[in-house]
């Protein structure tokens, strides 16, 4: 039978915010959704759920690593990028399955108390599939290559697309399996192209790091920096460090190779210009933007202004807990937008622009259609938090949702309430 979820503001996002409305549940999809008196008075219910706050499809978090959820020190640990990013590989190898699993697990239990249902996840450790595949979450977790060359991938290559096998064919509800080339230099350009081939191959997902720090751009474009420092010390042979650099940007060569399209995902996109964002848009390439890491990391300012100016799909990912204070997707949304409005964006619309990067915008980076708005067809899945104000819904969630959840739906069941 039919529920009903009455709440203050009901906001559809692919349709205008609902004061006083009712979303109809039945066998975990909308059936639904308007005015609570109409549709109360149109459609024979069960029960009926009354919520004082605002109503909203799941969040969708578009670019973390849960797997970290144990490395929580790593954020106050006071690291530049460059030698914060050596410590995973140190800790890691101490870490047990049973403690990828504590941590894995870790992150699904606060994604889904903050209001997230579906997420992006970048996945280090195979052990941390048993967990995420087994949870109610929907998204993709991405298979993640990292920190190998040619010489290092004849020895784990084998046994990682052995992982990945083994991964897909656990898959069995609403997470998929994809596959994370880290980033262009932590991986040799044969390993991406490999990698690349792979997904096409499969039919899986794509999600790398792109332009995240000014190191990143100066190792590809001219194979110096920081990073170059690193890898020459590691001692991996990559081909863009034997080339001298590319002589473009980050997002040119992810171009280059073949990375860029629609069923690929970006993670971070700082450091892009006019002419990147061009091609990430021609290309129908989604950006996850996760500026508190960012912060933390000193890797700079996403051009937020210019993505929504210019068009760009975008999406909000909170990155691990390695890099952000927690796994609040409405966390993310106060720091966007003082970026924004900085950068000379007008302050019309955009706390709904950004409620739509955290919902639907997560969604299409995912390459789904079944969640992120709460459309009839869709599935159930929606969050509730106390923050609400009619006049200026999208604000206030803005403002002031983040640490507000007060329950978490998953194809209309209860995953979570405060």
């Amino acid at each position: 039978m039919a529920v009903a979820h009455r709440a203050r503001v009901v906001l559809p996002i692919a349709a205008p915010p609902i004061v006083d409305g009712a979303v109809v549940v039945e066998d975990g999809r909308v059936t639904a959704v308007g005015p609570a008196d109409e549709i109360l008075r149109s459609y024979p219910v069960s029960e009926v759920r009354e919520w004082d706050g605002t109503l909203t499809p799941g969040l969708v978090n578009a670019h973390t690593h849960l797997c970290f959820s144990a490395y929580a020190d790593f954020y106050g640990n006071g690291l530049a990028f460059p030698e914060w990013i050596q410590g995973f590989a140190r800790r890691s190898p101490s870490m047990s399955e049973q403690d990828w699993h504590a941590s894995t697990r870790d992150g699904v239990e606060r994604s889904i108390a903050a209001g997230v249902t579906a997420l992006a996840d970048v996945v280090t450790p195979a052990a941390s599939f048993e967990v995420l595949l087994a949870s109610r979450l929907r998204g993709t977790a991405y298979y993640e290559a990292v920190g190998v060359d040619a010489a290092g991938w004849e020895r784990i290559g084998p046994g990682w697309i052995a992982a990945l096998d083994a991964a897909l064919a656990r898959v069995d509800g609403g997470m998929t399996v994809g596959i994370s080339p880290h980033t262009l230099y932590t991986l040799s350009t044969g390993i991406q192209l490999e990698l690349l081939g792979l997904a096409r191959a499969r039919g899986l997902r794509l999600h790398p790091h792109l332009a995240e720090s000014p190191a990143e751009t100066a190792y590809v474009r001219d194979g110096g920096g920081p990073f170059a420092e690193l890898i020459t010390r590691i001692g991996w042979e990559f081909e863009i460090m034997a080339r001298g650099g590319t002589g473009h940007s980050p997002t040119v060569e992810n171009d280059v190779l073949g990375a860029l399209g629609e069923d690929c995902h970006m993670a971070h996109g700082v450091h892009t210009d006019t002419d990147d964002r061009a091609l990430l848009r021609k290309r129908g390439t989604s950006v996850a933007l996760c500026p508190r890491s960012n912060a933390r990391l000193d890797c700079g300012e996403a051009p937020v202004a210019a993505y929504r100016a210019e068009g760009n799909r975008i999406g909000v990912g909170t990155d691990s807990l390695a890099s952000s204070p927690d796994l609040d997707v409405l966390g993310e949304l106060p720091v966007l937008r003082e970026l924004a409005l900085r950068q000379g964006s007008p302050e019309e619309g955009l706390d709904a622009w950004l409620v739509h990067a955290a919902t639907a915008g997560g969604a299409t980076a995912l390459g789904a259609s079944d969640y992120g708005t709460i459309t009839p067809g869709n599935r159930a899945d929606l969050a509730v938090f106390s923050t609400v104000d009619e006049a200026a819904p999208y604000t206030a969630l803005v403002l002031g949702g983040a640490g507000t959840c007060a329950a978490t739906m998953i194809d209309g069941r209860f995953a979570h309430t405060a």
